[in-house]
Order: C-alpha cells, then sequence, then structure tokens
C-alpha cells in the first residue's frame, strides 16, 4: 500500500491544506456530453472541497494529450497535487510513471491498466482508479434491445473510438441481446459530428439500400443525436424508410440524454454518471487520512427508463 505520510496535513488547518491541494484534470475533448459533464462535476466539486482545478482537453488527439501532461508534470513551478486522466488513447504509462517520479498522485478515469499495481507500490502519492463499468452499460443496452424489439430485428451499432470503453460495451451487449436481433456495426469518433458522418456514409453504400434496420443505438448520446440527424437529412423520397426507425444512446445526462428521452428523440438511455467529482473526493480523503483509496472503484449505471417500463411501453 502507498505511503501517504506526505500529503497528510500537519500543524496546518484543514483549510489551508485544502487550498493548496491542485488537481489538473485531462480529459478528450470537450465537444461532447459527457465529457463535458465531467468538467463541469470537477469544478462543482473543486468549489464544495475547497481545492483548484484545471481542466485540459486533448481533442480528441492522443499525441496532444499526453504532451499536455507532460508539460505539467515537467513545469518547475506549481505542480498539482494530482493529475486525473480520461485516456484519449493508451493509458499513458510513461506519464503515469513520470507523474508518480515527481510527487504527483496519478488518477485514470474510466479505464484501468496493469501498471497501476506497481505504482500504488512504490508511490507515496495516492494512484489509482475510477471507472463506469463498461461491460454492465452493454449489458443493459442488450437488454433495453430486447425490450424495444420484442419480436427481433436489427440493431445499427455505432461503436466509440476504438479502445477499452468501445470493446467492453461490445462486449456487455453482446452477452445479453437476444440470438434474434442481429447487429451491423458502424464507427464514431465519441461525437455527434463523427456519427453523422459514419451513417451518412453508410447510406452512401448501394448495400444499405436492401438493408432492413430496426434500431439505431449509439454507445453515447451524442453519437445517436448524430446518427439520427443523418437519417432525417435523407431526401423526401426516402425518408418514409427510415420513420420507423428508434434511437437510443448511453450517458444519460440530466440535460441531454435524460432529457432527449422525456422529448421522445431517444427511446432510451444508459445513465453512466460522471466520475470526477467522486475521484477529487477520493483524493481529498487520500490526503486527510494518509490511507490509499481502491485501486479500482465503478459507479453505479441504470437504465432510463428501467428495462420494466420498456418491456410493458413496447408491448402497448
Amino acid at each position: 500500500m502507498p505511503d501517504l505520510s506526505s500529503f497528510r496535513p500537519s500543524k496546518a488547518s484543514s483549510e489551508d491544506v485544502l487550498a493548496n491541494l491542485r488537481f489538473v484534470v485531462s480529459l478528450t475533448n470537450d465537444d461532447n456530453d459527457y465529457q463535458i459533464e465531467q468538467a463541469a462535476a470537477a469544478h462543482a466539486a473543486a468549489r464544495r472541497l475547497g481545492v483548484t482545478v484545471e481542466i485540459l482537453h486533448a481533442n480528441n488527439e492522443a499525441i496532444e494529450q499526453s504532451q499536455q501532461i507532460l508539460r505539467v508534470i515537467q513545469s518547475a513551478e506549481n505542480r498539482p497535487t494530482a493529475i486525473l486522466v480520461e485516456p484519449v488513447g493508451t493509458t499513458l504509462p510513461q506519464a503515469a510513471r513520470a507523474a508518480v517520479g515527481a510527487g504527483i498522485g496519478w488518477v485514470l478515469l474510466n479505464r484501468h491498466a496493469d501498471y497501476l499495481a506497481e505504482l500504488r507500490r512504490s508511490s507515496r502519492s495516492p494512484v489509482f482508479a475510477i471507472s463506469s463499468d463498461h461491460v454492465e452499460i452493454g449489458r443493459i443496452q442488450g437488454q433495453q434491445f430486447a425490450a424495444l424489439l420484442p419480436g427481433g430485428g436489427t440493431v445499427l451499432y455505432i461503436q466509440g473510438a476504438s479502445g477499452d470503453a468501445s470493446v467492453a460495451r461490445t462486449k456487455g451487449m453482446l452477452e445479453t441481446k437476444p440470438a434474434n436481433i442481429q447487429t451491423k456495426m458502424l464507427r464514431g469518433n465519441w461525437t455527434e459530428e463523427s456519427a453523422q458522418k459514419a451513417v451518412s456514409s453508410w447510406l452512401r453504400l448501394s448495400t444499405s439500400k436492401d438493408d432492413r434496420i430496426d434500431l439505431v443505438a449509439a454507445q453515447d448520446d451524442s453519437m445517436a443525436i448524430g446518427a439520427r440527424k443523418s437519417f432525417h437529412a435523407e431526401n423526401s423520397e426516402k425518408i418514409s424508410r427510415w420513420q420507423h426507425l428508434l434511437y437510443t444512446g448511453c450517458d444519460g445526462l440530466p440535460k441531454t440524454g435524460q432529457l432527449w428521452v422525456r422529448e421522445k428523440i431517444l427511446k432510451a438511455t444508459v445513465i453512466v454518471p460522471a466520475n470526477t467529482a467522486q475521484a477529487l473526493e477520493l483524493l481529498v480523503q487520500a490526503v486527510h487520512s494518509a490511507a490509499s483509496p481502491p485501486e479500482m472503484s465503478f459507479t453505479e449505471v441504470t437504465s432510463y427508463p428501467t428495462l420494466t417500463a420498456l418491456s410493458a411501453a413496447s408491448k402497448k
């Protein structure tokens, strides 16, 4: 277990210690509703906890993210207490080791890495991960398909950029979807624009003219909206072909996914709470108690509406 004694408040008051805590949060982008919520939750938690937080956006570029983080670590002044990272690509093992070597805590968001156990054994700073349960998110999506298509059908499934989250969500979905529901996979990049382009490209394929699609599902709500825009942009003589489509997403934030379900833009979503606030709370607790947070924690995810409500509605 890491020795966190260097993080324990001494004679200074708790307020003074907290005021000196500074955290850097590195997110994948600033145009995805979940990433926007991650930033907002971090700012709100920082105000509540009395600490300072800085948000970095990587513009979906792994190299840019790595360079941003290394600049923070190498800065001679104002080094942060810890860096919280939602990786674009790899889990940044070199940056993690550099941070810990500089006495900076390291927190992975929505990912896990084998190197965490190694760093936790040698680090005097907090090192841990906190994540949505991506496999469970996928399982819920598969159960939503079963509720919405009780007689079976075909789902156009839009995955996020290749990575642990996308792979795990797809794995969970395939575990729970019924055998009478087939899936066709497209690849987006966790943004509305990327899904809109992916679906538009698919619609231009000659093979799509013969495909029967019953439901369009995406691994986040923004991509579901982008897909919906592509289908609605089809010209007037084709629009009737897609009017029956149902749309589902994931993230289920109050002002986006949940709102879109209530407004009947989406049929369902999966509520995935932002976890930057929980990560900051664990870091502050570590400072006070000198006790290491668990290596891996998960946030709870739920279907919206409930699976029972979806099943009941599809039977009407």
